[in-house]
């Protein structure tokens, strides 16, 4: 056996702080509670706090154990005392990022309740565009969870049941990650977008309909958001008057 096969598996079955990893489930929310050392300057609190500035300001590439130790003032042994890997500080981040929303008040407005909490979602993953990398994700943190209880609970009290309620929740969850993925990620400046929609008017006889209504040159994000949610809360609403399961 190799120096370096050796040294993964004494990686793999101890962890990099020393201490035995926890094998039976790789999610952080699903890990064991650990006994917190007595190290009063650094807790998972402070940690998230200081990984979320990282990540805010220089993105998810620039995350590492070792610098996030650097910049806790503490050494990465220390650090791994709290979270066992670089995915556990991105499902904590992750989830530390929604509790930034408020739950909406329980009104009796079903639709009002769910377009509140929804653009708020949007919102601050877009205040944090590195979130929006990381869609597909398991996301059964604390905050993320409370979110999904009032959205589904919403949706049960407006009369939906079933594969109805199941249909609805991941329909109107997919429009929040898929808007903000795709706000995030479209960099094409508003020159090149001009050149592009020139690009698609000079082969209109191939893309006449995207020629004609300005396809390249429409910016309104938020508009388009909150637009298409209400046509996916009408269709709810639709399946909820034909009886609801």
């Amino acid at each position: 056996m190799s120096a370096a096969t050796n040294e993964t598996q004494i990686t793999t079955s101890m962890g990099k702080g020393g201490r035995k990893a926890d094998t039976a489930s790789r999610n952080v929310w699903l890990k064991p509670a650990r006994t917190p050392r007595d190290e009063p300057t650094l807790n998972r609190a402070r940690i998230i706090d200081e990984a979320l500035a990282l990540l805010d300001s220089e993105g998810i590439e620039r995350l590492t154990m070792r610098r996030l130790a650097e910049r806790l003032g503490h050494g990465s042994t220390t650090l791994y005392w709290h979270v066992d890997t670089k995915d556990d500080v991105l499902d904590l981040c992750l989830d530390a990022i929604y509790g930034e929303v408020p739950l909406p008040e329980h009104t009796g407005d079903w639709r009002g309740e769910i377009t509140v909490m929804l653009i708020g979602w949007r919102t601050v993953m877009l205040r944090h565009r590195w979130s929006t990398t990381l869609v597909g994700r398991p996301m059964i943190g604390p905050n993320i969870l409370a979110h999904m209880e009032f959205l589904q609970a919403s949706l049960l009290r407006a009369g939906l049941t079933d594969a109805c309620l199941a249909a609805a929740t991941w329909g109107l969850y997919n429009h929040v990650m898929g808007a903000a993925v795709s706000r995030a990620g479209w960099l094409m400046p508003a020159d090149e977008r001009a050149q592009a929609q020139q690009h698609l008017a000079a082969h209109g006889d191939r893309y006449p309909t995207l020629a004609a209504h300005g396809y390249m040159l429409d910016d309104d994000w938020d508009g388009t958001f909150t637009r298409s949610l209400d046509y996916l809360l009408d269709g709810i609403q639709a399946q909820i008057e034909r009886g609801g399961a």
